[in-house]
């Protein structure tokens, strides 16, 4: 043990313990020697110690893996997110295609030549899945970079500047792939084998076609939001797509299919899953199509739809666009969609829903709708 002053403070600084076989006296004389001369330089052997120690630690907190980042950007931000299905997509397409090649490295080590090891062979194929993933592997690069676990420096995952020069565009490399809509003239065949299938899955398709509504919204419809005098669906912002309210005027066929469903005590879902607590799952509605033999999605007939608005009816497209909510724009324009046009969007969800009950021929020549 060296005792000595430095700067005016009394140290002990331990220099090694004895050992027959390790430090002896003579050579602890030298190393306390040393440290006398690194003091007269100004040096304090303990602080350069503590700071060496110090700096240690720090490093090891830096060192973080990709993963480990991914995991605490996901957890900070998905409270932003809308839904836990999107915290999913995240979490899924980074395992699936991220982390088998930089998941166990540092994050600061991570490179442009990485990050092309992960797109490349899914830029063709599944563009817009490698453009999503691509843009996630970004977002937690910079959250890395923010926290100090990487260099400041280009990301090498940002696409301006960087990968636009080695990756084609994907508006120009993705295949649009619409979703398989059933024909208009199979509706009025296909809603009669519908209506002949037991079970909610079936009621709960058939209320979609009807409304013309997404099937995620038709699932998650709650009673509280019907109101079946008033012949009204009010879909709350909170489960529309466009994050907006949205009002649905009920055609008779969708308020005789609701009033013919038992209702549940203490169930506020008009679809309650038979199975398990909560709402149908996506998959029971495609069953019904997969087992009619049909390759079309739930989601396909809001197309079905609209081309039948289109091609077959006198009905402005803007009034199909609302029926489908994809009417955008200020509050003012909003306001004015959603009350002004509701009697005539109610004429058009009725005219449709008569439609479906027409079993028609391929050939059949279907009549154009003067109402609008």
């Amino acid at each position: 043990m060296l005792r000595v002053v430095v700067a005016g403070k009394r140290r002990e600084i331990g220099i090694e313990a004895y050992s027959q076989k390790g430090m002896g006296v003579a050579e602890a004389r030298e190393k306390a020697l040393a440290l006398r001369e690194d003091i007269k330089r100004g040096i304090d052997p303990v602080m350069q110690r503590k700071e060496a120690a110090s700096r240690l630690r720090a490093g090891h907190a830096l060192e973080m893996t990709f993963e480990k980042t991914a995991e605490r950007y996901i957890a900070a931000k998905e409270v932003e997110w809308r839904n836990l299905k999107h915290g999913a997509q995240w979490t899924y397409t980074l395992a699936e295609y991220a982390h088998p090649v930089i998941g166990k490295m540092q994050i600061r080590h991570v490179t442009r030549s990485h990050v092309l090891e992960i797109l490349e062979p899914i830029w063709q194929s599944k563009t817009e899945t490698a453009s999503r993933l691509r843009g996630r592997i970004e977002a937690i690069l910079d959250y890395a970079r923010v926290k100090g676990f990487r260099d400041e420096g280009v990301n090498p995952a940002a696409w301006r500047g960087n990968l636009d020069k080695l990756l084609s565009a994907p508006k120009k490399t993705k295949r649009v792939r619409n979703h398989p809509a059933l024909s208009i003239a199979q509706m009025g065949a296909f809603m009669k084998r519908l209506r002949a299938i037991e079970g909610i899955s079936a009621r709960c398709l058939e209320f979609s076609i009807l409304t013309a509504a997404r099937s995620g919204e038709a699932r998650a419809a709650d009673w509280r939001e019907i109101d079946l005098e008033k012949r009204i669906w009010t879909v709350p912002a909170e489960k529309m797509k466009a994050r907006k309210e949205h009002r649905v005027p009920l055609p008779t066929a969708a308020v005789r299919l609701l009033k013919a469903i038992k209702r549940q005590d203490d169930v506020c879902l008009v679809f309650p899953s038979p199975r398990a607590s909560g709402a149908l799952s996506d998959m029971s509605l495609l069953a019904i199509m997969r087992r009619q033999g049909l390759e079309a999605t739930p989601h396909g007939f809001r197309s079905t739809f609209r081309d039948w608005a289109s091609e077959y009816t006198n009905y402005p497209r803007e009034l199909a666009e609302v029926a489908l909510a994809h009417i955008k724009g200020d509050a003012t324009e909003a306001a004015y969609w959603r009350s002004d046009v509701l009697q005539k969007r109610r004429r058009l969800m009725d005219d449709w829903a008569a439609f479906c009950d027409k079993v028609i021929d391929e050939g059949t020549v279907i009549p154009m709708n003067n109402q609008a």
